[in-house]
């Protein structure tokens, strides 16, 4: 029986309790129950949630076994501890300078995710979010012109969808730095 399971055992909790306490997925807390060993975020967010020490939650393991195993937390293998926020932030930001100029607002934060070697589900939700927006744009400005509706509408409903951007950008830039995770998401990923 894992040290996991152990603990759990005895506070009388289930997997998905555990996962809610902790934020960590039910499949993660599994496979640390099967075996695998909990390192870095994983090991301090479920210490941290049982009210136990790290080394508890390891006993009976050696460093070597810490080491070698790894729990995929997000995709590609990158774990929150690989994560630097303070970059994410950098390229969340680099879209605001051209919102008005639509590829751009895709191009720079995609570059700037590979200079900053940040290839992880936070940047991939950023560019999603501003390819869907690049798509979208246009079509509700077309829509409108198509209505018409006279030219300050269509002047307003510019302006509209630009400061929708502006928003969109500074909202996830506050929940970033806050709860390091973006306010305005999707439940896929277009790149």
């Amino acid at each position: 029986m894992s040290k996991l399971k152990e603990i759990r055992d005895k506070l009388n909790i289930t997997q998905e309790e555990l996962a809610e306490k902790s934020g960590i997925s039910v499949r993660t807390i599994q496979r640390i129950e099967s075996g695998a060993v909990p390192k870095g975020y994983t090991l301090k967010t479920l210490s941290k949630a049982l009210d136990i020490s790290e080394k508890e939650l390891l006993e009976d393991k050696n460093d070597e076994s810490i080491e070698d195993s790894s729990i995929d937390l997000l995709p590609n293998s990158v774990t929150p501890v690989d994560i630097d926020f303070q970059k994410i932030k950098w390229i969340n930001l680099s879209s605001l300078p051209f919102i008005i100029f639509p590829p751009f607002n895709i191009f720079i934060p995609l570059l700037l995710s590979f200079v900053f070697k940040q290839k992880n589900l936070l940047t991939k939700q950023i560019i999603s979010l501003q390819i869907l927006w690049t798509i979208c744009a246009p079509i509700i400005f077309m829509l409108g012109i198509f209505l018409k509706l006279g030219r300050s509408f269509t002047v307003v409903l510019l302006i509209t969808i630009v400061l929708s951007n502006v928003f969109l950008i500074l909202r996830n830039l506050a929940e970033i730095d806050r709860k390091q995770k973006m306010f305005f998401k999707l439940n896929f990923s277009i790149i």
